[in-house]
């Protein structure tokens, strides 16, 4: 029986030896001035003794404004705490606070030629009630052809001027001055005017016929729809002028507008009639 030595191989032997070698080469003590190869992964740099200080400032300051919050949660008693829904209280304003007493203001309103020889007529009874009720200012300014008003020390509402502009105007649309006098009085009362050709394209012989059937024969179907509706009506050529309530506005141009497309009269005078007795009952 013949036995083999095999020796250990020489490479494997310098192997080991360098390894050592290089292991204790790295374990040298460094010199004084020189860091050790691989201590840079370890060791961080040294933190300066001033930014130390300020990020422990920066600490005790944030645990005392918790403490302070703490406190503040702590001691707060929710009664005394103000409601958030509440709704802010104002004083009333003045009255005289409500007047625009450090400047006037001013209003034209022209008047056509054709109404001018009615305003010389009814001039008293225009500007009457205007100074009285308003405590406006009026002249007739006979070169622009236009009724001037402005406010003054005596005017009382805001709308005042308003309201005599509004009163002016419809007195130059042509209604009477006992009508025009209601826009005074009263606050829901309003103008509103429109042209038959807003409602449908009309020419010649077809626009007269469509302004005969609005008027009626002696202003039957006019007066008819005045007092069905409540308001009052001026036909004026092509253009159409409605004084009253909003609703009642509302009524009399849809009667209006039904004679403009050609229905026959009978036929808006029954709707009116409808409507006029659901009126009276709401009344009612």
């Amino acid at each position: 029986m013949v036995a083999i030595h095999a020796e250990p191989s020489t490479s494997t032997t310098t192997h080991k030896k360098n390894r050592r070698k290089i292991s204790k080469k790295n374990l040298k003590p460094a010199e004084p001035g020189q860091a050790r190869e691989g201590d840079e992964d370890m060791h961080e740099e040294p933190i300066s003794s001033e930014v130390a200080e300020a990020a422990q400032a920066a600490v005790l300051e944030e645990d005392n404004g918790n403490a302070d919050d703490d406190e503040l949660m702590i001691d707060s008693d929710p009664s005394s705490l103000p409601a958030q829904n509440a709704a802010p209280s104002f004083p009333p304003l003045p009255a005289s606070a409500q007047r625009s007493t450090l400047k006037s203001e001013t209003r034209r309103i022209p008047i056509p030629p054709h109404r001018m020889t009615p305003l010389k007529k009814d001039w008293v009874n225009i500007f009457g009630p205007l100074t009285e009720i308003l405590g406006l200012q009026v002249r007739m300014n006979v070169q622009r052809k236009a009724v001037e008003i402005r406010t003054s020390k005596h005017t009382k509402e805001v709308g005042a001027l308003q309201k005599g502009a509004d009163f002016v105007k419809s007195f130059a649309l042509g209604f009477d001055v006992n009508d025009a006098i209601a826009l005074l009085r009263l606050d829901d009362l309003y103008l509103d005017s429109f042209e038959i050709k807003d409602v449908k394209t009309l020419h010649g012989d077809h626009l007269s016929r469509a302004i005969g059937r609005i008027a009626g024969q002696d202003g039957k179907t006019k007066f008819t729809i005045e007092n069905a509706s409540r308001t009052r009506i001026v036909l004026a050529d092509t253009k159409i002028h409605i004084l009253g309530s909003f609703q009642n506005i509302k009524i009399a141009r849809d009667a209006i507008v039904s004679l403009i497309l050609g229905s026959p009269p009978g036929k808006v005078y029954a709707g009116l009639r409808t409507v006029s007795s659901r009126m009276r009952q709401r009344a009612l």
